[in-house]
């Protein structure tokens, strides 16, 4: 079926048509009521009533629903389409939803895009040029590039308000996003690659140089903390660096104050 729609549609058709197969693979992947659920009943014990919260790399959004669900304020960035068209199309009326990614500087970037692989989309050059070399990356192909437009947190800030909380899933970005940053935020989220330790080791220096001294780990999509307690920096290096590459990607959570003290 594939060779004979390859042979009768247009190239622009049959991009399309890849295209939308890869937002399928994700909605069946991530876009799930139970996903939903067990995120939101996570983020209960973050966000309150009525907290900002930020979902940079929003993708099909489960987890922008997920902080609704929650009680938060959601303002929601996805630039690559056509998820967010989806978003636009399909999140309550009540989030943000904005066409954009987010950077160090307020512009235009091209990304690189996976058309069959869309969450491994980036901006981040180094990402994709180490990829042939990464554990699960060696299947990955970046088919076509996309212009999109680039804000800062601190512009989205501005306008919208300080977040309580900041996700960050933005494929090897992350250091470009926080970039952009200048005021404290008490919880961050930035995904982690065990495939490339060194973006995660990195992103542990920089989050505690922006005052975040507590993390904990949400290890794949189990919507839960590995740890019991908040740790601090030396031991996420520890637990970042002894990570198998094959191990599954997941989220580092920091935030402002001491491991010991308690959630503000």
């Amino acid at each position: 079926m594939r060779q004979i729609l390859t042979r009768i549609c247009a190239p622009d058709v049959r991009q399309q048509l890849i295209s939308a197969q890869g937002l399928l693979r994700s909605l069946v992947i991530y876009h799930n009521p139970a996903a939903i659920r067990r995120w939101a009943r996570f983020y209960r014990g973050l966000l309150r009533p009525g907290d900002l919260a930020f979902d940079v790399g929003a993708h099909v959004g489960t987890r922008a629903r997920a902080m609704r669900a929650a009680g938060a304020k959601v303002v929601a960035l996805e630039p690559q389409r056509p998820f967010s068209t989806f978003l636009a199309r399909t999140m309550p009326r009540d989030v943000t939803v904005l066409d954009m990614a987010v950077g160090r500087a307020a512009g235009e970037a091209d990304m690189a895009v996976s058309s069959r692989h869309p969450t491994v989309s980036s901006l981040a050059s180094d990402f994709v040029e180490e990829a042939p070399q990464a554990t699960g990356f060696e299947h990955v192909r970046w088919d076509r590039r996309q212009a999109v437009r680039v804000t800062t947190l601190d512009a989205l800030i501005a306008r919208y308000g300080s977040p309580r909380y900041i996700k960050i899933d933005v494929e090897g970005h992350e250091e470009e996003v926080l970039g952009g940053l200048s005021a404290p935020v008490d919880i961050i989220s930035v995904e982690y690659l065990p495939a490339y330790p060194a973006l995660a080791l990195g992103l542990v220096e920089r989050l505690r140089a922006m005052g975040n001294d507590a993390f904990n780990v949400v290890s794949g999509e189990t919507g839960r903390f590995l740890w019991e307690g908040w740790r601090d920096a030396e031991a996420a290096r520890d637990w970042l660096s002894r990570q198998e590459s094959s191990a599954p990607s997941g989220d580092l959570f920091a935030r402002r104050g001491a491991p010991e003290a308690p959630l503000r």
